[in-house]
């Protein structure tokens, strides 16, 4: 009997190495794969490269939400399964990974047009199931019905020390306390905004990986999948 296809939700903190673990689940399990954090990255490069945040950090959210239907955030994927972000037709995969778009971008999620405009492009992405996707409100805005959700977990200092040696194995000339504080920021504004804050949904199994091998981390991921596979063909 051919396994059913099923909605995985990851959800999480920044640099929590959740897009890398539902990515990796994802080509395990020969599903698709929706990183929807580069999707607000995308936009939030878009308001930086037309001057729509200013120097004290401020979003003109009235012009972004009108610029909003002339956005368009795709993926393409290589042979080797590596996803690049499509931003209007410009690959800007590595641009949005930098610490500026990181400074930004939880303002500009924060904004509820924004929000609206790519959560209804992510339901529809998950329409068929068989997909794996991350971000901040997955399970609970998203696809609060997905038939597995994942929260993941693991301090500040553990997270902005892997963003740090990410950034510098990029070449990005930043420190560690700068790292660190844009970590807990993006925190705060994640888990205070109105619209979609970071929350665990009810029903999410926890994942502190804190001191996971990568190995031990998606050998877990894996066992969920099929816990949850085993549940549902047991009905």
């Amino acid at each position: 009997m051919e396994a059913p296809k099923i909605i995985i939700a990851v959800d999480g903190y920044s640099s929590s190495g959740k897009s890398s673990m539902a990515k990796a689940l994802a080509r395990s399990l020969g599903y698709n794969y929706v990183d929807t954090g580069a999707m607000y990255r995308a936009v939030t490069l878009y308001a930086m490269c037309h001057g729509l945040i200013a120097a004290d950090g401020a979003v003109d959210t009235e012009v972004l939400t009108a610029a909003l239907p002339r956005i368009s955030v795709t993926f393409k994927r290589d042979a080797d399964g590596s996803q690049h972000t499509i931003l209007n037709g410009e690959d800007v995969e590595n641009e949005i990974r930098g610490l500026e778009v990181s400074g930004h971008v939880s303002d500009v999620s924060a904004i509820p047009a924004v929000r609206h405009f790519l959560v209804e492009q992510q339901q529809a992405l998950g329409k068929e199931k068989g997909i794996v996707m991350d971000g901040r409100d997955i399970g609970t805005t998203v696809f609060p019905n997905a038939e597995l959700k994942i929260f993941v977990d693991a301090s500040a200092r553990t997270r902005a020390e892997r963003r740090f040696k990410e950034l510098q194995a990029k070449g990005v000339d930043t420190t560690f306390d700068e790292v660190l504080a844009n970590v807990e920021s993006r925190d705060l504004i994640d888990r205070t905004r109105k619209e979609s804050p970071l929350r665990k949904a009810d029903d999410a199994i926890v994942l502190d990986n804190s001191t996971m091998t990568i190995d031990e981390q998606n050998r877990w991921l894996i066992d969920q999948y099929h816990n949850v596979i085993s549940r549902l063909t047991s009905k």
